[in-house]
């Protein structure tokens, strides 16, 4: 990503919201037989001071990414959208796209079956915690570890990442706000949930 100094995103912590917020992550390696792709839900692994996920792929993409070889990139998109140049003053005509994405790098560590199994477990968890009766693999331990054969679990520890927050941050504070009224308004590039993470950003500056 181009590295413009004021959309920088290096706080440990805010990288961790975005992962938790939006767990659906693109896995991306450099192969032998060139780039591969996946996309796969994330979560954040508990109580470590760095940034460390787990996940899981479906066979054969363990094979597809050569999991635990090479590094793997690991890419995590938060709330983005067109900024038009509508919004800024007059005579400023050149549009752009505001974002909050994360580069994640680490070399992958392919889980044993049993530890596989308990990371699906947890993603199910995670994300039946919102439905009015929640379902659990747990419910039919022996049909799970059956489905849970044609998986492979991995955890990443990320060594490094390269991050952006750019929110229109380089803007004047009343052309900021015209850009936030055309994101909450009903437009055709209204976007509540960039214009609540640039004014998260707003709050946090704020003295």
């Amino acid at each position: 990503m181009r590295r413009t100094p004021h959309f920088l995103l290096e706080d440990v912590a805010e990288v961790k919201r975005l992962i938790r917020e939006n767990p659906w992550g693109t896995f991306v390696s450099s192969t032998s037989d060139g780039l591969v792709a996946s996309h796969y839900p994330v979560l954040l692994e508990p109580g470590e001071e760095g940034i460390t996920i787990v996940s899981h792929v479906g066979r054969p993409d363990e094979v597809a990414h050569e999991l635990g070889r090479h590094e793997l990139l690991l890419i995590v998109q938060g709330p983005h959208g067109y900024i038009s140049p509508g919004w800024y003053d007059e005579g400023d005509i050149i549009p752009t796209w505001n974002h909050v994405t994360a580069h994640l790098y680490g070399v992958p560590e392919v889980l044993g079956e049993q530890e596989n199994l308990a990371v699906l477990s947890r993603l199910v968890d995670e994300f039946e915690s919102r439905m009015p009766e929640p379902r659990s693999l747990n419910l039919d331990p022996e049909y799970s570890a059956r489905v849970a054969k044609g998986t492979v679990g991995i955890r990443l520890r990320v060594t490094r990442f390269d991050a952006r927050l750019k929110l229109s941050q380089n803007k004047a504070p009343h052309v900021r706000e015209r850009i936030l009224a055309g994101l909450e308004g009903d437009g055709p590039y209204a976007s509540q949930a960039l214009a609540g993470e640039m004014r998260r950003l707003d709050a946090d500056a704020a003295p």
